[in-house]
């Protein structure tokens, strides 16, 4: 192998690290995005629930029966916390099996 070969090989390599890498940062970046888009999904419920009943929901589940929220709940870890009925609940969704 001559020395353009391997500059040739070198630079390939390269590109090929530069592609792997901008790909992991793409599907980390959506996950994220995912993320916050299953949050704002809970919230928009509870404020719903707020305007039509003058009341935030106790939990997660009664979203889910009366104002349809869904979400994959294989995929997804909620933390729900109502301290008050008239106080918008403190909201958190974790990707399961996320570092």
């Amino acid at each position: 192998m001559n020395k353009r070969d391997i500059l040739k090989l070198f630079l390939a390599a390269l590109v090929l690290a530069a592609a792997v890498l901008g790909i992991s940062r793409i599907e980390k970046a959506q996950g994220q995005n995912e993320t916050e888009l299953v949050r704002r999904a809970v919230k928009d419920a509870a404020m719903t629930c707020y305007a039509v009943e003058g009341a935030y929901p106790a939990d997660v589940e009664y979203l889910r029966t009366n104002y349809r929220l869904a979400y994959d709940e294989e995929r997804y870890f909620i933390t729900y916390e109502a301290f008050a009925s008239n106080r918008i609940p403190d909201i958190w969704v974790t990707e399961r099996g996320a570092k």
